[in-house]
């Protein structure tokens, strides 16, 4: 449904919530390792961002990218706006140019409460809601440091 784009914008957010600061703005090389990201592409995503102010960013022998106070405020869907629009959202499931509760295509019904919902969580939630979701579980935003089989040394 998102784009990688948009997933990627998501996951620096997120990063960047939980490990900079004003006083500690984190470059896009390590912004990009940490993730797995290709680097080139997410230096443009966080320009992005910062224009629309849901980055911080600082240039210089100091300088880095991280959330100040306001920014942590923002919630995932000003990403997602930002990145991708909102026409993923607004187009019918099928691929129909009109579609609502009016005009339904045949899945309309079972499509749109799932989309009511995840648009109500993208919404309503704020960046810092989500960093305190991650550090009280088990939540990840990288696979980097993972040892994904573990369990089937077992």
């Amino acid at each position: 449904m998102l784009s990688n784009a948009c997933k990627y914008a998501i996951r620096s957010i997120l990063y960047l919530a939980i490990n900079s600061s004003e006083d500690n703005k984190i470059g896009v090389k390590v912004i990009a390792e940490e993730l797995e990201t290709p680097q080139p592409f997410l230096a443009k995503l966080l320009q992005q961002l910062t224009r629309d102010k849901l980055v911080s960013s600082t240039k210089g022998p100091n300088g880095g990218f991280y959330l100040d106070s306001k920014n942590r405020k923002n919630a995932i869907w000003d990403v997602i706006i930002s990145i991708d629009g909102t026409g993923k959202f607004d187009n019918c499931f099928l691929g129909l140019a009109k579609c609502d509760d009016r005009n339904p295509c045949p899945v309309h019904f079972i499509v749109a409460p799932f989309k009511d919902k995840i648009l109500d969580s993208f919404r309503d939630k704020t960046i810092d809601e989500y960093v305190v979701e991650i550090k009280n579980t088990n939540r990840v935003i990288s696979l980097k440091d993972l040892d994904l089989f573990e369990d089937e040394e077992s």
